[in-house]
């Protein structure tokens, strides 16, 4: 019996995002090792945040300067040239990369001109005081070795975005394992030249060498992660080839969209400056506060099924909906849309609620090493905390990509205005009432309560847009859920009671084999009580895997 277009889409989508989700989970295992290993070598205090902030700049600049144009706003255009230009949109996407190249290569040299006046900007104002000259010094030199990336980043997501136009979703996925095995290199030979940060050094400057070996080592994962990607363009049936007649050929409508998503990005980037500088309060002038580093590490856990599962599917799905969009097919995009989300959630919210009951022991087992050991209670509570704007972030993340779709970009800068001022106003807030030590739960609070609200307000006015979201059928689904998550985490957590005579702290090998344990109780009453309920969407998910784990022992 052959397949309706529904199930054979939902399988197109399914086999695309297990492409992207397994080089994303090989990504994420070696990006987490990296995480672990600069814990493990620089701590967890203000000597890990001189780097850290310095080298999460670049990221945040090319955001701010280009990256809600790639991601979102070119896509669609890309899909919309491959469709419908003779030249199957290769003369349009070779000005988009020479475009982008000019200005990514002007704005990077600028900045790092730029880098005392960056550093001051990102850092708590105490790091100018004449006491934390050394440390402000340090963190300028990161800069500088780092902004460079701002290019390297731009590139490497225009490269990605314009093999997944043209169907090929595996390279953008699996070249950042380039990135992280230079940076654990890196980190492997500090380690064995320098040694790990003990005693004052936790909050104290680098020398010279040490600023070279990590910053450049740094800047040169990038750069490697771009050039893994060039390769793959001409296998996708694209050949660049530099264009400089930008006018009259469509990018001025491309531009027209971005407007909003520039705007959009500007209050994004805005956030993330207000939370890095409120969280940069918590260590700058030493003592065992928490801040960058434990927020951004903590985080780094709490998002491995958005890394891995959500990015994944939405990237899959974000050129179906801008066609259905260009065909007017706004109950096709709706249910695409529901039903990606439901998928998601099937994943999220399980792994969210079993955060609290994990949290102690994923702390220790990535962070419990070399100089992160004596801090490592510090990320217990945002671990824990992090999951439930975890689940709202996701529902608010899908919708987004529908209004992309849509081309929506003016509702999109109006929905981020109100969440980031909702963040910004509840970080201030709870900030200022806070201990150094509780600086990073009181924003991790804030970042929840601001997803909380714009989820809300996203979902709603995206379902007035399309004619609904088979809420009523979302709203079935998460009663199930509910019910299989609450009798999965109860499961789990009396497995970990019974496992709670190996310490509250033991060595982190025996919290990675406790977590296991914990985990594993957890998934299969997951399982077998979501077949029982028959959760759909959860069975989707695993039957591919299962019937790939068969087929292979069948063949051994």
């Amino acid at each position: 019996m052959s397949e309706s277009p529904p199930d054979v889409e939902r399988r197109s989508i399914a086999r695309n995002s297990a492409v992207m989700a397994a080089g994303t989970l090989f990504s994420r295992i070696s990006g987490y090792l990296r995480s672990a290993l600069l814990v493990a070598t620089l701590g967890s205090l203000l000597h890990a945040d001189l780097f850290n902030v310095a080298n999460t700049i670049p990221n945040a600049l090319y955001i701010l300067l280009a990256g809600g144009v790639f991601n979102a706003v070119l896509v669609p255009q890309l899909v919309r040239a491959l469709k419908h230009d003779e030249d199957a949109g290769a003369a349009y996407t070779s000005r988009i990369i020479t475009l982008a190249a000019i200005f990514l290569g002007a704005v990077s040299v600028l900045l790092v001109a730029a880098a005392p006046w960056i550093v001051d900007l990102y850092f708590d104002a105490r790091l100018d005081d004449p006491a934390m000259a050394a440390q402000r010094d340090s963190a300028i030199a990161f800069a500088r070795f780092c902004l460079p990336q701002v290019f390297f980043y731009g590139m490497f997501v225009l490269v990605g975005q314009v093999l997944n136009a043209r169907g090929t979703f595996g390279p953008m996925m699996w070249a950042p394992i380039a990135n992280n095995v230079i940076s654990i290199g890196m980190l492997v030979t500090y380690w064995f030249v320098y040694g790990p940060a003990e005693g004052a050094e936790k909050v104290g400057p680098y020398s010279t060498g040490q600023e070279l070996l990590l910053g450049l080592g740094s800047t040169a994962g990038i750069v490697v992660q771009l050039l893994v990607l060039l390769p793959y363009l001409k296998a996708a049936g694209f050949s660049y080839r530099p264009r400089f007649d930008f006018r009259g050929t469509g990018l001025g409508h491309t531009m027209k969209l971005a407007i909003w998503t520039i705007l959009f990005v500007v209050v994004n980037q805005i956030t993330f400056w207000q939370v890095t500088r409120l969280a940069t309060s918590g260590t700058v002038g030493g003592g065992d506060g928490t801040g960058p580093t434990v927020y951004a590490n903590s985080m780094l856990i709490t998002m491995v099924p958005h890394a891995i599962i959500t990015v994944s599917l939405a990237t899959a799905i974000l050129p179906r909906l801008s066609a259905y969009a260009a065909e007017h097919d706004l109950a096709h995009l709706a249910r695409t849309l529901s039903a990606t989300m439901r998928s998601s959630l099937a994943i999220v919210v399980p792994f969210a609620a079993l955060l609290p009951v994990l949290a102690p022991d994923l702390a220790n087992a990535a962070y419990g090493w070399g100089a992160g050991a004596p801090d490592v209670d510090n990320y217990v509570l945002p671990i824990s905390l992090f999951g439930i704007g975890l689940v709202f972030f996701t529902v608010h993340y899908f919708t987004l990509r529908g209004f992309y779709a849509l081309e929506q970009t003016r509702t999109v800068f109006l929905i981020q205005c109100v969440l980031a001022a909702v963040n910004i106003t509840a970080a201030v807030l709870l900030v200022g009432q806070a201990s150094p030590r509780d600086t990073v739960p009181a924003l991790v609070t804030a970042y929840g309560l601001a997803y909380v609200v714009g989820a809300s307000v996203s979902f709603s006015v995206l379902r007035r847009r399309v004619g609904g979201l088979e809420v009523a059928r979302l709203v079935r689904f998460g009663a199930r859920l509910l019910l299989v998550v609450a009798l999965s985490t109860a499961a789990a957590w009396l497995a970990a009671l019974a496992l709670g005579g190996l310490g509250e702290q033991p060595h982190p090998v025996v919290s990675v084999g406790r977590a296991g344990v914990v985990g594993v109780v957890d998934v299969a009453v997951f399982l077998v009580l979501a077949r029982v309920l028959r959760l759909g969407e959860v069975t989707e998910l695993v039957d591919p895997v299962m019937d790939t784990v068969r087929r292979r022992l069948r063949a051994r």
